[in-house]
């Protein structure tokens, strides 16, 4: 005798239906990710890059309401950008990179505006979204779970990387009811990844596979996707959420 089965299918809206999600460093890797996830799930999506064509290129992917090219890090540029934007839910921020170097061959010109690009960024953000996100909305900024561990050359991350949890909760309580929350990553294989390795990558990525609890490569998806449920769960804020595989738990 023959059991029919019946296969049932779960149908559910999108979680971001009729919202609006702006990503600060869009066109590419994480935030260009971020961007394809929040559109996926119903949002309509507004992105700033550096490069116009490459911007030109993943609005078109992720069918952008608009985009603007500015550096991030300027804070003329970025007031302006704001200023331009109607009513928005979520703001994440993923512009900036690390630097990486010993105190005696620091530049230190160099520093002072990788510095802005973490810290000041976020406060520059924080204070113009304040008025131009919904109440439960979110600021979501990305940092890093590497810089935990003291090592030579990592004086700079390492500062970055204890700071921004202490302003995410600050932030919290300063702009609430918008929400603000952190990202803390590890390596995730990225354009900015591949460009900093160079052809080291291919072996970094192995020896991760080898010793991360996980036993693979953390990428832009999963990034996207703990992001998008940040924005989506209104009782998080104030929080740095690790995602990392388990990096800072294994010598890797």
């Amino acid at each position: 005798m023959n059991a029919a089965i019946t296969v049932s299918h779960i149908e559910r809206d999108p979680e971001l239906l009729g919202q609006t999600v702006v990503v600060i460093g869009g066109s590419a890797g994480i935030g260009l990710e971020t961007a394809r996830r929040a559109s996926a799930e119903g949002a309509k999506v507004i992105l700033t890059g550096r490069s116009p064509e490459r911007l030109q290129r993943a609005a078109s992917e992720v069918h952008a309401l608009s985009t603007t090219a500015l550096d991030a890090t300027d804070s003329v540029a970025l007031d302006r950008f704001f200023r331009d934007l109607p009513t928005i839910d979520h703001v994440m921020v993923t512009a900036g990179r690390p630097y990486y170097g010993r105190l005696a061959d620091m530049d230190f010109a160099k520093i002072r505006g990788l510095i802005g690009e973490h810290i000041l960024l976020a406060l520059y953000v924080a204070r113009n979204a304040a008025n131009k996100v919904r109440p439960g909305g979110t600021l979501i900024f990305m940092g890093g779970t590497g810089g935990r561990r003291p090592a030579i050359g990592m004086s700079i991350v390492s500062a970055v990387t204890a700071a921004l949890p202490a302003l995410t909760a600050n932030l919290a309580l300063e702009i609430a009811p918008v929400r603000v929350n952190l990202i803390a990553a590890g390596f995730v294989d990225t354009p900015l990844s591949a460009e900093l390795l160079g052809d080291q990558l291919e072996k970094r990525r192995n020896q991760l596979r080898t010793t991360l609890p996980i036993g693979r490569v953390v990428g832009p998806a999963d990034v996207a996707a703990l992001a998008i449920h940040i924005m989506t769960n209104t009782a998080l804020t104030g929080a740095t959420y690790d995602i990392d595989g388990g990096q800072q738990f294994v010598a890797a």
